[in-house]
């Protein structure tokens, strides 16, 4: 092995210790892969010791790093300002690692050195706000040695991770360290040096990540960075080949499927995140196949409750870990999975089973029958509801936790959606192994699903407690907590406490709640919390105190802005975040549009979406407003937005759908009805216009459905005879095509279609029968009809129009009888007062007797009766005589031409053979 080989595997053993410590605690001291050749070598070995035990404050203010990397002995630095600080730092890093003496092998130990600072103050972020402890291991302001106390830094750190275009979810401490990380492997990232860093751009992608989730709302530009760094890891360790190929001798049994399996964990999260669901989807099951899991959920009959007599089918997730794959599934994560630290935490544990199984006589797992034998099931076991599965290594359970996430963001959510997680969350609850993390991510889960039931609220409320109180213990340590902290979804600490805050809102404990929040600085919920007590002047005041110590907090004068209704706290807001508070121009814009000036509403929902488009209630709203300003373009393209953030947004896509149709693009118009209607089923309105649309675009059947739909969801009382006629007209189109004879018409308006429309679902041609009509044709004939007679059945006081198409629709299916007696309905119901006064009443009315009486000569012609013609007769008779009024009218003369056709008739029956 030359020297640059050897070189280069050391560099890379370091990198695999780093990326171990995130999947498994070191239980032993850690082997120095290669002997030390340079400096640099000693020093990345103390900061790669000081990161697998923990001691990240070590790391960081170890004195060869200070000294060497930032030279913080040598010059002055500009404390004055944090932004010209770390902007120092940098420079300083990047001359340390571009020094012309070093040779490309030490290069790229010097950029190893700073990613492992980068990695010490990253995993110093992630024990403040997420995995804990707290107590007795608080880090310093600073993550490095540097006599700072001012609370303006934290200001600029909040700052810096707001500029992504969101404001963060809560009080968060040692906002400087994911600063400070994420800077520094940014400029590592843009480094050129002929050795490369292979696991840079995953750490990279996990700083991203970790600031995503302190974030209240999705940012774009995060997302767009995430995709870059996640999909360079990808490509570098995406498969176990590649995974061993890179790492080679130096890793152990398993080890290289237990590294695809956490990348595969983390990129679903990050799809998660952002709400890809068929990417989380795809990366999820990656990852169970790295980990040799097959998963599948059965039913079981068992006992849910602990007096449950009868035994009724339960859910169960079934694991089945043996597989065809590579032998290094076994084990993936080495034999060691662990379940508390120490046997105090052991105990505690078991003392949190024991009150939260007490809290309900709802069992925590269901006991299962085995081999049918009731009086198995009824042991001394049933008291706990114990269930024990396989053992499950700790990237397995990952991904079983992982699979919640995906129910949860594609089903509904309701309560069955809870349910469909319970298998999961319960085969986790059997495994007696596990990491903290592990472990605290499954009981939320559990807490959120034992919500939603009554008999459970309370060991919900105190699963909760218990929860927020481990997360300070000091037990276990930080090194173990850090284990699998990357591939679950564990919320932060804020996050958390929130949560709770929440939960006790529900329960009625709105003044602890109220502590919680105002710990937190979550002045909305806060609002809300002194809304619910009518001490809303509460509120005003208590912002307006805490914004006399921090002016400068534009979160605080935004929730000032929505108590108080005054625009000019939001414009405040502005002015101390230098215009980039995109909650302050959302609420401006909001001010505006709600006072009629939409143009300025539209512009201010342009500049907040700039600074963060993955809002979706933002181009919603911005859409509407350009709608109101006449701006046609822009709001199609705002409400697209908002589709495809959320494409459950149904009143979206009914908008765009609307936007379509005044653009004259029926095709278009119909494709987006069909999406609104997915999730706004019973809007008649909406139905009514995809009925005319379909039609438009020749989908007869799906315009009848909508038809049927409009009748059923306004209890037959919205009929839109326009829409009906126009389907009547276009069915009888299709049969003239059919028989190659033109239809009988009321009207003496030309047929002009000149093609065959074929429904969007049909895969085949048009298979004519042999009476001449198309099966489709058929069928359509069938659904009109039911619609007519629906309509005739049920409505009330059906117009002339409709007995019109009633008699039209049995003219076309040959049934002269009840054609003619939906007709003389029609005459009736055109008949009255008005009708020899007012000519186009006269008109309408001479039509339908005209219709009526043809309709009587045919059925004389065809039985041989002359009944029918002396009606016709007699009624013609009287309209004429009573019309004289309307004697120069074209529909008088056609009444007098019909009326000696039928005298003729008459004579010619009288006569005999």
């Amino acid at each position: 092995m030359s020297n640059l080989e050897a070189d280069v595997a050391g560099i890379r053993g370091y990198e695999l210790r780093l990326i171990r410590c995130t999947l498994t605690p070191s239980s032993s001291p850690p082997l120095d892969p290669q002997p030390q050749r340079e400096s640099s070598d000693g020093l990345i070995k103390d900061l790669v010791d000081s990161i697998e035990r923990g001691n990240y404050v070590e790391a960081l203010t170890s004195q060869p790093c200070c000294t060497l990397l930032f030279q913080l002995g040598h010059d002055s630095l500009p404390l004055d300002s944090a932004d010209r600080l770390y902007s120092e730092l940098m420079e300083r890093a990047e001359s340390f690692i571009r020094d012309a003496s070093a040779s490309p092998a030490e290069q790229a130990r010097r950029v190893m050195l700073v990613m492992c600072v980068a990695i010490a103050a990253l995993h110093g972020f992630t024990q403040s706000n997420f995995t804990g402890p707290s107590k007795g291991t608080e880090l310093p302001r600073c993550p490095l040695p540097l006599d700072n106390g001012d609370v303006e830094w934290d200001n600029w750190a909040r700052n810096q991770l707001m500029a992504a275009g969101s404001d963060l979810l809560g009080k968060f401490s040692n906002l400087q360290y994911i600063v400070f990380a994420k800077m520094l492997l940014m400029r590592m990232k843009d480094l050129s040096i002929e050795i490369r860093i292979g696991s840079l751009s995953w750490w990279l992608a996990r700083v991203l990540l970790l600031q995503q989730r302190i974030l209240d709302e999705r940012s774009s530009s995060l997302r767009d960075l995430l995709h870059v760094y996640m999909g360079e890891a990808l490509q570098q360790f995406g498969t176990s080949e590649q995974v061993q190929c890179y790492w080679g001798a130096d890793l152990r049994d398993g080890e290289s499927l237990a590294i695809v399996s956490m990348l595969h964990l983390e990129v679903g999260i990050m799809e998660y995140a952002y709400g890809r669901v068929d990417s989380c989807r795809t990366h999820f099951e990656s990852a169970e196949m790295a980990t040799g899991l097959q998963l599948s959920v059965t039913g079981v009959l068992g006992f849910r409750t602990l007096h449950q007599v009868e035994p009724k089918a339960q859910m169960v997730l079934v694991t089945n870990t043996s597989s065809s794959n590579n032998v290094d599934n076994y084990p993936l994560m080495g034999t060691s999975t662990q379940t508390c630290d120490s046997s105090t935490g052991e105990n505690n544990m078991d003392l949190h089973q024991r009150e939260t199984s007490e809290a309900s006589d709802i069992l925590m797992i269901p006991k299962l029958l085995e081999n049918n034998d009731e009086t198995t099931t009824m042991s001394q076991d049933m008291e706990n509801g114990a269930h024990v599965a396989s053992n499950l290594t700790a990237t397995q359970q990952a991904v079983i936790l992982a699979y919640c996430l995906l129910i949860e963001k594609s089903s509904r959510h309701d309560e069955l959606q809870r349910w469909d997680m319970a298998p999961y969350i319960e085969a986790i609850d059997t495994q007696h192994s596990f990491y903290f993390i592990i472990r605290c991510f499954c009981d939320i889960l559990r807490i959120r699903w034992e919500l939603s039931r009554s008999r459970t609220r309370e060991r919900a409320l105190l699963m909760m407690d218990n929860l927020v109180k481990r997360i300070y213990e000091s037990s276990p340590a930080v090194a173990e907590r850090v284990a699998c902290s990357y591939g679950v979804y564990m919320p932060s600490i804020p996050a958390l406490r929130k949560e709770y805050g929440e939960l006790l809102v529900r329960c009625g404990l709105i003044g602890e709640a109220v502590k919680e929040f105002e710990n937190l600085e979550l002045w909305d919920n806060l609002i809300y919390c002194y809304s619910l007590l009518e001490k809303k002047a509460t509120a005003v005041e208590l912002i307006r105190k805490r914004l006399s110590e921090r002016p400068n907090d534009p979160r605080l004068w935004c929730s000032l802005g929505d108590t108080t209704t005054n625009d000019a706290c939001y414009e405040k807001a502005l002015e101390v975040s230098n215009n980039r508070s995109a909650r302050a121009k959302r609420s401006l814009a909001r001010s505006a549009y709600n006072r009629g000036d939409y143009e300025t509403s539209k512009i201010l929902w342009e500049s907040a979406m700039s600074m963060n488009s993955m809002y979706p209630d933002g181009w919603f709203a911005l859409g509407a407003a350009a709608l109101k300003a006449r701006d046609i373009e822009k709001a199609l393209d705002a409400f697209t937005r908002a589709v495809q953030l959320d494409p459950e947004n149904g009143e979206a896509w009914n908008n765009i759908a609307c936007l379509h149709l005044i653009k004259k693009k029926s095709k278009e118009a119909f494709i987006a009805f069909k999406e609104a209607l997915k999730f706004k089923r019973n809007c008649w309105q909406l139905w009514e216009n995809y009925s005319h649309v379909a039609v438009d675009v020749g989908n007869i059947s799906q315009a009848l459905e909508g038809a049927q739909m409009v009748l059923d969801i306004t209890s037959n009382k919205r009929v839109d005879t326009e829409l009906l006629e126009r389907i009547t007209m276009e069915v009888e189109k299709r049969l003239s095509t059919s028989n190659c004879v033109s239809p009988t018409t009321t009207d003496n308006k030309p047929s002009t279609d000149q093609f065959r429309f074929v429904d969007s679902g049909s895969e085949h041609q048009e298979e004519v029968s042999v009476a001449g009509r198309s099966r489709e044709t058929e069928q359509l004939m069938l659904l009109l009809g039911k619609v007519l007679q629906q309509i005739v059945k049920n409505a009330s006081g059906c117009g002339p129009d409709i007995w019109g198409l009633y008699a039209k629709w049995h003219r076309i299916n040959g049934d002269l009888m009840m054609c003619s007696e939906a007709l003389l309905k029609q005459v009736r119901s055109l008949q009255g007062s008005d009708t020899w006064k007012d000519q186009d009443c006269f008109k309408k009315f001479a039509k339908a007797s005209l219709e009526l009486c043809k309709v009587y000569m045919e059925i004389s012609s065809s039985t041989g009766s002359i009944k029918e013609l002396f009606t016709a007769e007699m009624h013609l008779k009287n309209i004429i005589r009573q019309a004289q009024s309307f004697s120069d009218t074209q529909e008088y003369r056609d009444l007098q031409a019909c009326h000696d056709e039928v005298k003729i008739k008459l004579q010619s029956n009288s006569i005999p053979s």
